[in-house]
């Protein structure tokens, strides 16, 4: 088994060794087979000259410049460059816990899954320093979601989930720019029948650096990106429909 961890890094310099230190020193006695792909989004401050200084150092640790400005190019690159087995996304501010790495690994290696979903809101997930204003859109776009979707899972927009990296692959074109490409992913999982489970995260506000979450600049992505994935559910349901009803007649 092998895990690639996929990090978008703009403007982290606050943040970024320390997220690598963390992640290394807990995950390195517990999988061995993994490789860090640090994806650099054109960042204007010193996190090119950190990062590179750290792959120098460690040679799990491999850095790609982002060729498409954003989230959506970024995620894609690290996918483009994940040749392991599994690949999760995990945000450079260290928002994401270490621990739920491992879990997460474990999850979808012992039962063979295409992917595991975390969620922040179950009921054992801890969740620390979440500004109110933005759990309150949260909250609100993850229930119009589940209710669009049907589906059992309260935390779809979540950046941080692991994937069979094929899978990844199979799902592109990813058309998602920014954060809202954390929507489109799983909703591609779940409209598409891969197998996944629901597992419960912790997560923790950045202590450092600036938020590059910003409600208003979003809203019109998000709202894109769930109508995108909303009229793929109805076509392929069409397709399965359709599907269904030629075996019928030839039998």
């Amino acid at each position: 088994m092998s895990l690639s961890i996929i990090i978008p890094c703009k403007n982290e310099e606050e943040n970024i060794e320390q997220t690598i230190e963390t992640i290394c020193s807990y995950i390195s006695e517990k999988i061995h087979d993994y490789q860090i792909n640090i994806i650099n989004d054109f960042s204007t401050d010193n996190t090119s000259n950190i990062l590179n200084q750290i792959s120098k150092k460690n040679k799990k640790i491999k850095i790609f410049e982002n060729e498409k400005r954003g989230l959506g190019g970024a995620i894609n690159c690290g996918i483009s460059n994940s040749d392991k087995k599994y690949s999760i996304i995990v945000m450079a501010d260290l928002s994401d816990s270490p621990n739920d790495i491992v879990r997460y690994y474990n999850e979808i290696s012992d039962k063979n899954l295409d992917a595991v979903l975390g969620s922040r809101f179950l009921k054992n997930s801890k969740i620390i320093d979440y500004p109110k204003k933005k759990l309150i859109i949260n909250r609100i776009f993850n229930f119009i979601t589940k209710v669009m979707f049907f589906e059992n899972y309260n935390d779809f927009t979540n950046a941080f989930k692991i994937y069979k990296t094929d899978v990844l692959k199979e799902i592109r074109p990813i058309v998602s720019e920014n954060f809202n490409v954390f929507l489109e992913l799983p909703l591609k999982i779940i409209i598409r029948k891969y197998n996944y489970s629901i597992i419960n995260i912790d997560w923790k506000n950045r202590k450092k650096g600036d938020a590059k979450f910003k409600i208003k600049e979003l809203g019109s992505k998000y709202l894109f990106t769930l109508l995108y994935c909303f009229f793929e559910k109805i076509l392929l349901n069409q397709k399965r429909d359709k599907i269904s009803n030629i075996n019928k007649v030839n039998r």
